[in-house]
C-alpha cells in the first residue's frame, strides 16, 4: 500500500506560478498529477519515470507545467507557470508500480487531492 499527500494548492492570479508537492509512503515505478475541474471528468496533467528520464505532458499544459521527482524523498513536483483561469481545478497526485501512463485506470494509488483556484 502507498499512501501520497499533496500539498502546495491554493489561490493565485492569473500568469502567476504555484509548485505543488506529493509525498509518498514509498518509492514507486511512475508518478503523475491529474485534475478534474467541477463538472468535468478526471484529466491526466503530466507523468514522470522512476529516473526521471521519460515525463509527459498534456497538451494543455505543455510548454507551462514542469513535472520532476526526487526519488531520496519519494516526492514527485509539478511546477506551473503561466497559469489561466482554466487551470483551475482539484490537482491529485497518482502512483503506481506498473510504467507510466495517461489514463486514471493505470494508476492503483491516488492521493486526497489539493484545490488550485487562478483568478483574472
Amino acid at each position: 500500500q502507498v499512501q501520497l499527500v499533496e500539498s502546495g494548492g491554493g489561490l493565485v492570479q492569473a500568469g502567476g506560478s504555484l509548485r505543488l508537492s506529493c509525498a509518498a509512503s514509498r518509492r514507486t515505478f511512475t508518478m503523475g498529477w491529474f485534475r478534474q475541474a467541477p463538472g468535468k471528468e478526471r484529466e491526466f496533467v503530466a507523468a514522470i519515470s522512476w529516473s526521471g528520464g521519460n515525463t509527459y505532458y498534456a497538451d494543455s499544459v505543455k510548454g507551462r507545467f514542469t513535472i520532476s521527482r526526487e526519488n531520496a524523498k519519494s516526492t514527485v513536483y509539478l511546477q506551473m507557470n503561466s497559469l489561466k483561469p482554466e487551470d483551475t481545478a482539484v490537482y491529485y497526485c497518482a502512483a503506481d508500480f506498473r510504467r507510466v501512463g495517461r489514463s486514471p485506470d493505470e494508476y492503483a494509488y491516488w492521493g486526497q487531492g489539493t484545490q488550485v483556484t487562478v483568478s483574472s
